[in-house]
């Protein structure tokens, strides 16, 4: 890969990089010169991936990556470590959730509510940690974490209607959440090199019914629900030197459906 590309060099970690956006970042970053590390509790998924994108030339490797489990994420980055001698970013990217997400607030119980959240937002902050502290040691690092338009608007629940489908209560807890916990790290590490960001992307097009759809493009420009492809030009950006002095910012891309 020549050297002009923007991420040449880089080791970038996507988490959840098996599934819808995940693979799509994967590729992005090998791309432009990274080694895209896809991590993923499916490690045959993972593997598959990794391969599609090796077979263009350009550098992927699967990793198994369990973002709930402390020793799952310290192993990677001590197995990367001895690997390449450097890790440089993390894209917090894993979408974990029960059996009953998708649940209406009405019946939603305390456990499942305080497991989701648990998963989802507490798995993002033990990645954020462990690679944090391993980037201080290392004098710089980058984390990217997935946040969503509904992370910082409330929901439009009329574009949900007659689809059988709700924006799930925890989903908008958990990306608020992790949009301030991106600056909370953003601020905490500020001193020692280490940037973090938040990238919310509108809705992602993933088989949603017709009606759906059209009631959702009511509220954007001309495109709509996003494709993933749609989103990975942000995350290289975010991953670049092109964004070296952006820390502690949510960065949307949602084609104006939250304006």
């Amino acid at each position: 890969m020549g050297s002009d590309l923007v991420l040449s060099g880089k080791i970038v970690v996507v988490t959840g990089g098996a599934g819808l956006l995940g693979r799509r970042f994967c590729e992005a970053v090998a791309k432009e010169g990274a080694v895209a590390v896809v991590g993923d509790r499916d490690a045959t998924a993972a593997a598959c991936i990794a391969e599609e994108i090796a077979s263009t030339g350009a550098k992927a490797e699967a990793a198994w990556l369990d973002i709930t489990e402390c020793g799952s994420i310290d192993a990677l980055i001590a197995t990367l470590c001895d690997r390449h001698g450097h890790v440089d970013a993390v894209v917090n990217n894993a979408y974990p959730r029960n059996k009953n997400w998708g649940r209406w607030l009405e019946e939603v119980t305390y456990a499942d509510f305080c497991e989701n959240v648990g998963l989802h937002l507490g798995g993002y902050f033990l990645v954020a940690q462990r690679f944090a502290q391993y980037f201080r040691q290392c004098g710089g690092g980058n984390i990217v974490n997935m946040g969503s338009i509904y992370g910082s608007m409330t929901p439009r629940f009329e574009a949900y209607a007659g689809t059988g489908m709700t924006m799930p209560v925890e989903y908008a807890a958990i990306k608020s959440a992790i949009i301030h916990l991106t600056r909370y790290f953003a601020r905490y590490f500020r001193d020692d090199g280490i940037r973090c960001n938040s990238l919310s992307p509108g809705g992602i097009l993933d088989g949603q019914p017709d009606a759906f759809q059209r009631q959702y493009g009511l509220h954007t420009g001309s495109k709509g629900l996003l494709h993933p492809a749609d989103v990975a030009g942000a995350l290289v950006f975010l991953l670049s030197d092109a964004s070296r002095y952006i820390t502690g910012q949510n960065l949307v891309v949602d084609d104006g459906f939250s304006l």
